[in-house]
């Protein structure tokens, strides 16, 4: 079905729309175009489908970088990140760690991505990630990441969080007075 739709999506963009990223302005080429699929196919064709494939093949214009793991609904999950860097993270581990839709879903909208990027163990926040929201001890809860020196903290040492609320405090302090 993946397949299907890139290929339908690349006939909308190569033929219908003459190569161009969107159709001049006033043609209603979506609407049309679903009007003739769902008549001569049945359903499936409707006009958000239709911009989801369109966006698909779009997005992913090699078809030979689509991964066949992948089913039409991981992918217009997908779709919905809006960088390719992130975008290609969650397709990788997708398939790596056989993600369902659902399981994908959780982890774009927990931001996994943004905080293995942002965290210093990365490895721990992978496998805090995979685990979901299971919680056995304190260390199992990612909060948000510091910018230290904001704080006037130096960037490669760990501090207690007293500490870490301490210099916030000073900092407001200093701020507002």
């Amino acid at each position: 079905m993946v397949q299907a739709y890139w290929n339908i999506g690349k006939i909308i963009v190569e033929d219908e729309q003459k190569g161009k990223e969107r159709a001049e302005y006033g043609e209603a080429l979506i609407k049309e175009i679903s009007v003739r699929l769902t008549k001569d196919y049945g359903r499936g064709f409707d006009e958000s489908n239709l911009r989801n494939i369109r966006k698909f093949y779009l997005t992913f214009p090699n078809c030979d970088a689509l991964r066949h793991e992948l089913t039409w609904t991981h992918y217009r999950l997908l779709l919905r990140v809006e960088k390719n860097d992130t975008r290609n993270f969650y397709m990788i581990e997708s398939v790596e760690n056989n993600w369902s839709t659902r399981e994908l879903e959780r982890q774009i909208n927990s931001l996994l991505y943004e905080r293995i990027a942002l965290s210093r163990d990365k490895e721990k926040v992978k496998e805090l990630s995979l685990k979901g929201n299971e919680i056995h001890s304190p260390e199992d809860i990612i909060k948000d990441p510091v910018v230290p020196e904001f704080l006037g903290l130096s960037k490669n040492e760990k501090y207690p969080e007293k500490d870490i609320e301490q210099a916030l405090i000073d900092k407001l302090r200093k701020f507002l007075l």
